[in-house]
Order: C-alpha cells, then sequence, then structure tokens
C-alpha cells in the first residue's frame, strides 16, 4: 500500500546491513546485538534470513564467520546464486564494528516507525469499517499502543527463532538466581515451594467461601510484595473502601490489631508502631481503585499506562462486570459474563506479562458436605475459571465451622490447579488479631 502511494516504508538498508557486518567482523559484537534486536525487526527478508542463521549459530556454539555463515544459509535452504556475493559485499561495506549499537538503534527504531504505521492502519480499519462500538475500539487500539511501547509483539505469527531466543533469555534469568523461585515470593514460602511464586502472565485464582480470608492473605502477598520484594502492586478493590484496606495493610505492618485501629483504642507504643509502619508502607509502589462498578477493561486500560507494573490484586471476580453495562443478569447470562470476565482477566495477565490474582466466592455446595474444604467443581460459574486460570487455591479453616477444633488457627492453602506442576497442601497460621497468615513454622513478628 505504501509503495502503491508513493510512501517510503521506515527501514534502513545500510543500517542492517553493518549490523550484521559488525557481527561477522567482531564476534564480540554477536552478544550485544542478540540481546537487543530480533530479527522481525529487520526489514529486508534477506537480512532477517541472515540474522536469523547467525543467532543459530551463536545458539549452538557454531564459529561464526563469512564462510560458515554461507554454509549455513545453504543448510537452512535460504541461500540463493547472489547470496554469497551480498555476504562479501556487506562486510566490505561495513565501516567499523566499534559503532554496532548505534547501527542497531537505526534498525530497531525504524521497526518501531513501521509498527506504528500498522497500528495506525489497523486503528483506522476498525474505524471506517464500523467494527464495534467506540470503546471496544478505543480498548484495540490501546492494546496495539501498549504493545508497541512495552516492545511486544501483539497479532502477528513469528519464526520460532525468535520465540527460542526468548526461551534462552529465560533460562539465562533463571540460571542467575540461583535457588531463587522464578516468580515473586508471596511471603508464604511453604506455598511458594508448590507454586514457584507468583510468575509473569498467570492468572492466580484464590477462592473461598465467606470468611475464610481471601482478602486477608491477597493483601499479604501483595504488602510482602510492595516492602519486601519492592515491587508495584496495583490493587482494585469491588468490595472494600481504600480507607479499609490501608487500615488492613497497616494492621499487618505495625503488627496492631485491627480492632485497636478500628476503635482507635492505642497504647502510646502502638501510636508509634504505627507512624513507623505508615512510613514504610507510604514509601511502598501500591496502587488502590475502590471503585466498585470497575470492568476488566478499566483495569486494563489503567494498567497500561502505568510506567511500571508487577502485580495486580483484584477483589473480587463476581463483583466485576466484563463491560460498563451493568450487572442485573439471569443465571444463564451470569454465568456467560464470568467466563467472558475470566478469559479477559487471563487475556490482561499475558498482555501486560504480570500475575494476576483475583479472587473468588465458592459455591455453597461445600457447605452441605462433610468434609467442607474446597474443590474445583466449588467455584461459582466454575468451567471458565477452571479453564483459564493457571493457579487455582482454595482456602479452608478448621476452626472457621468447629469453634472447638484442636488447632483453630490451623489454615489450609489447597493447591487445586498447578500448570507449573504439582497440587498439594499448604498449611498455615491464621492470625485473627491482625487478619493475616503466616507460615507454621516461624513466628508472625518475621513475616515482614
Amino acid at each position: 500500500m505504501d509503495e502503491l502511494l508513493g510512501r517510503s516504508v521506515p527501514h534502513s538498508e545500510r543500517a542492517e546491513q553493518a549490523v550484521i557486518g559488525s557481527m561477522l567482523i567482531d564476534p564480540e559484537c554477536i552478544p550485544v546485538v542478540l540481546e537487543f534486536l530480533k530479527a522481525d525487526e529487520f526489514y529486508s527478508q534477506v537480512n532477517r534470513d541472515i540474522y536469523e542463521t547467525l543467532y543459530s549459530m551463536f545458539a549452538y556454539g557454531l564459529t561464526i564467520d563469512a564462510v560458515t555463515l554461507i554454509d549455513r544459509l545453504k543448510v537452512r535452504g535460504v541461500y540463493s546464486d547472489n547470496t554469497e556475493d551480498y555476504v562479501y559485499s556487506v562486510v566490505a561495506q561495513t565501516p567499523t564494528s566499534s559503532n554496532v549499537k548505534e547501527y542497531a538503534n537505526i534498525v530497531k527504531e525504524r521497526a518501531l516507525l513501521r509498527r506504528l504505521g500498522e497500528a495506525a492502519d489497523n486503528i483506522r480499519e476498525m474505524v471506517y469499517e464500523g467494527s464495534g462500538e467506540a470503546d471496544s475500539v478505543l480498548e484495540a487500539a490501546e492494546k496495539q499502543i501498549y504493545a508497541l511501547r512495552s516492545g511486544r509483539n501483539i497479532g502477528r505469527l513469528l519464526p520460532v527463532s525468535s520465540v527460542v531466543q526468548n526461551v534462552f533469555d529465560q533460562l539465562n534469568e533463571a540460571a542467575e538466581s540461583g535457588d531463587k523461585i522464578p516468580g515473586i515470593p508471596t511471603g508464604l514460602p511453604d506455598l511458594d515451594n508448590v507454586t514457584l511464586g507468583l510468575n509473569k502472565s498467570e492468572l492466580i485464582i484464590i477462592a473461598a467461601r465467606p470468611g475464610m480470608g481471601k482478602t486477608s492473605i491477597a493483601l499479604n502477598i501483595a504488602l510482602h510484595a510492595a516492602m519486601n520484594e519492592k515491587k508495584s502492586v496495583a490493587i482494585f478493590s469491588l468490595e472494600m473502601s481504600r480507607e479499609q484496606l490501608v487500615t488492613r495493610l497497616l494492621s499487618k505492618a505495625a503488627l496492631v490489631p485491627a480492632k485497636n485501629l478500628l476503635t482507635g483504642h492505642l497504647t502510646e507504643q502502638q501510636w508509634k508502631d504505627i507512624a513507623s509502619a505508615a512510613q514504610a508502607l507510604s514509601e511502598t509502589d501500591i496502587l488502590i481503585d475502590d471503585n466498585s462498578s470497575v470492568t476488566v477493561a478499566d483495569i486494563s486500560a489503567q494498567c497500561r499506562r502505568l510506567k511500571k507494573l508487577d502485580l495486580i490484586v483484584i477483589d473480587y471476580l463476581q463483583l466485576m462486570g466484563s463491560s460498563g453495562s451493568g450487572r442485573s443478569w439471569s443465571n444463564e447470562s451470569r454465568t456467560q459474563a464470568v467466563s467472558d470476565i475470566s478469559r479477559m482477566m487471563k487475556i490482561t495477565a499475558k498482555e501486560l506479562n504480570v500475575p494476576v490474582i483475583c479472587l473468588s466466592q465458592l459455591s455453597r455446595a461445600s457447605e452441605g458436605r462433610q468434609d467442607k474444604r474446597p474443590v474445583l467443581s466449588d467455584l461459582r460459574e466454575s468451567g471458565a475459571i477452571e479453564q483459564d486460570a493457571d493457579v487455582v487455591i482454595g482456602l479452608y479453616r478448621q476452626g472457621y465451622h468447629d469453634k472447638d477444633a484442636e488447632d483453630p488457627n490451623l489454615a489450609e492453602a489447597i493447591v487445586l490447579k498447578n500448570r507449573k506442576g504439582r497440587t498439594d497442601t499448604v498449611e498455615l497460621n491464621w492470625i485473627p488479631e491482625y487478619t493475616s497468615f503466616g507460615s507454621r513454622d516461624t513466628t508472625h513478628e518475621d513475616d515482614y
């Protein structure tokens, strides 16, 4: 289309050739470039084929120079009659390898401009075709621009070589972390051992009957991520106000009973502890939205605009709407709405590349059983949630049902689904005065 209209597609053939030439002249340039540029950022198909071949050779530890490259191009079936002359001319025309970063920057900038033009064309097409309401078109437009801003591809086929490069990056990151879990720690080590923490693009469902502590464990995790791991956390509360949430966070951080905070009956030491906790809490990167009518689209739009985001917490699923059209549904339409919400949350986690914790109510089915521990089928409108979630954790406290229980503060985090590995039951301590959870083998003073 651009060629037909006489427009020049943004690209720099010379910069692309200079990047490849630098990699062939100086092997030390290769890891520098591979970390910075992706194959699909090259405009020329010939240059893209050469770059993918160089990446493959580097990944397999093969010797790289013009001769070995030409041989490998033949093996991969991307060799033509003038390929050999082209490779040698690229090497000859490269002025110096010391400027490889500048060459690579030019290639990357031109690729971004091309994608921006493609996104603009797509948005224009959606507008003039009338393919949806204004809100849905705006949502689609924001997604495309966010994908460009975050350097990620959306809605495009990628060669496996590009994906392999991403996997190698993840493997290197995991290897460098040593014994640390790959995801964000929850502050509950026994739970982390099962789930491997909160990992990017995961949808984590925490489900329980009312009163079991869904909000409490979510705030536990959010506080630990923000305070101890220095992560940026966005909390969307459809049930509690900002002030109620911060009161709970202060109670946990200061280790002052929540009841004392609510009544104002505080000792001099507790005032000092709260002041210290308030200062520490103010320095965290926690953002709270208490709009009770927030939708998944609203959440996605707000989170896309954040410069830094590591974790999303939503309390809770059944109160949410998939759009701004209200929530007066029949049972059948409600099931469909929850299916839509569940799917949209998984898409949001994947698009933003952050873990999303979403709390969910369980049905009353467990109340009629002798063993009231949650199972997957207890999830209300469970089919879609069960399918979309990467991890499902059910909370259970025997002491809630039986006041004479041997250990009334024993809590169980039952991992009902785990795409990364095993399912298991993790025992936790319920600390009612702080509406908090802790590990069984540590005291609550060690949790923060």
